[in-house]
């Protein structure tokens, strides 16, 4: 009897995980201050590089794809592999860039707060229009 009841109970909550929206809303405006963790090696506003790569327009962009921007062979391979920044990948990445895309070549260890990360994403998409 208490194997049926584990196994509706798993599918219940695949089910739930599967209907969950898969990021916060964000906030531009909290992105924007939240972005001052990215300003030292990268831009949101304009086409120009860093240490890091521009983020304008990064949401839709294949993965390491800026030009005149040297990448890790890690990230270039990425991208060659397909990865395109979109809102969930981008979030993944933000959280742990070293277990996402090993190899690369980003510093920053990563936000560990979702909501952050929902900010912040909505400050890169709000600033790359």
């Amino acid at each position: 009897m208490r194997k049926p009841a584990l196994i509706a109970l798993a599918m219940m909550a695949a089910t739930a995980a599967a209907n969950a929206p898969a990021l916060a809303a964000g906030d531009a405006a909290a992105g924007q201050k939240i972005f001052n963790k990215c300003r030292a090696c990268h831009v949101a506003d304009k086409t120009t590089n860093r240490v890091g790569p521009h983020l304008a327009d990064v949401i839709g962009r294949k993965a390491g794809s800026v030009e005149n921007f040297k990448y890790s062979d890690a990230m270039k391979t990425a991208g060659d592999n397909g990865l395109t920044w979109t809102e969930e990948n981008l979030a993944k990445y933000m959280k742990e860039p070293k277990e996402f895309i090993p190899g690369n070549r980003m510093a920053f260890v990563g936000l560990k707060k979702d909501q952050e990360i929902a900010d912040l994403i909505a400050y890169l998409e709000a600033a790359g229009q």
